[in-house]
């Protein structure tokens, strides 16, 4: 019967390099492994032939023959199976040997047994028994403050439920007085043994989870589970300088672990409520206010506000409509550094929109004065406006 050609099995052209060779063999070795696909014996006949393929091709003189000769340079005399590294007699390696060479598990004797779970557990829940400790989940919590908060750093208490380990039971799942038996379906060895045609291999004990114990009657506050639903207050401390996005860590506050696994941790991220005057902008903030013409005509001294109180701002004399101007330090804190932001100040010169008859009166004469009467706008822009008409 015609053999399939190992490249074809493989999925790889001819000149493969030992990287594509054991790439392409990962990917085939679990689509087939039969863990993944129990009572399948055609998925379990693919596992040995591609292992099989992958030992010839990995060998560079056992790959030179079979490039050469094909599949006859391995048969021997009559038919026979397939021979050993050097021709002669030996056969290939069990299927499973080459698995663990190429992902790197310990020990023979079956799935995760002997050396330690390693690939096994990763892909198909194996690993010797005697503990089941599972670390707990990290829990999120959103929180929204104030940028007077972010600027400052606050204090805010905060209230979340999250699964914490029994008090009526202490964690164990066991009721009180009652105690844990060895597990009658793999007699406290935590796992079990299972046969896919030839090959035998090992899983984690379905009945007891690979602890090898079994709880004798149920915690009736967790049914088993070792962990209960609590609403829990923590008051968070908001360091200065936080933004949007920013993330606190409060370690060990997140789900319990299980049979003695570790508590996961709390993630507090924040969002900083937009403000009435300010935009932020980095460290900077920024802001807009109005200034009377009286005072951007004359020049002086105004308040503005700031997070951190009131600032005094200089206004020179002949100050235009639009003009930026920077109060150092007033700006947000910076987490990674001492340093500190700054506040950048727009102003808008707001035209008068009624007046008195007196001053009406003191406008027309300054307007006289000033030649405003005669040359509405200034001479320079006039003349480079001249040629659009």
């Amino acid at each position: 019967m015609a053999q399939t050609d190992y490249y074809e099995l493989l999925g790889v052209q001819k000149g493969a390099s030992e990287d594509e060779l054991k790439k392409a063999y990962r990917k085939k070795a679990i689509q087939y492994h039969p863990d993944k696909n129990p009572g399948d014996k055609q998925a379990e006949e693919n596992f040995k032939k591609v292992s099989e393929a992958y030992e010839v091709l990995k060998d560079p003189q056992k790959r030179a023959a079979y490039d050469r000769y094909g599949h006859a340079a391995f048969q021997q005399a009559g038919g026979a199976g397939p021979r050993g590294p050097g021709g002669a007699g030996g056969g290939f390696h069990d299927p499973f040997d080459i698995f663990r060479e190429v992902f790197g598990a310990g020990g023979r004797g079956g799935m995760g047994g002997g050396g330690g779970g390693g690939i096994f557990d990763e892909f198909f829940g194996g690993g010797g028994g005697g503990g089941t400790d599972r670390d707990g989940s990290d829990l999120r919590y959103d929180l929204e403050i104030t940028l007077e908060e972010a600027a400052k750093g606050a204090e805010k208490e905060i209230t979340f439920r999250r699964a914490v380990s029994c008090e009526r039971c202490d964690g164990t799942g066991a009721e009180p007085g009652s105690k844990k038996v060895t597990c009658p379906t793999c007699r406290g060895a935590g796992q079990v043994r299972r046969s896919g045609g030839i090959i035998t291999f090992t899983q984690v004990c379905p009945t007891c989870g690979g602890s090898g114990q079994k709880i004798e009657k149920a915690c009736t506050a967790c049914h088993g589970e070792g962990r209960a639903p609590k609403t829990t207050k923590l008051t968070v401390r908001i360091p200065a300088g936080v933004d949007t996005g920013s993330r606190l860590r409060s370690a060990g506050n997140g789900e319990a672990g299980l049979a003695g696994g570790q508590a996961g941790d709390l993630y507090i991220v924040l969002q900083v409520k937009e403000h009435e005057l300010f935009e932020r902008h980095g460290d900077d903030l920024f802001c807009e206010i109005p200034i009377k013409f009286t005072l951007a005509t004359l020049g002086g001294s105004i308040e503005v506000p700031t997070l951190f109180g009131k600032g005094s701002l200089k206004i020179p004399a002949g100050t235009q409509s639009g003009t930026t101007f920077r109060l150092r330090g007033k700006g947000m804190p910076s987490l990674r550094s001492r340093t500190q932001g700054d506040q950048l100040v727009r102003v808008h010169v707001e035209v008068p929109q009624s007046l008195t008859s007196e001053q009406k009166k003191i406008l027309e004469e300054f307007a006289k004065v000033s030649g405003d009467a005669d040359h509405p706008t200034s001479q320079s822009w006039f003349d480079k406006a001249k040629k659009f008409f």
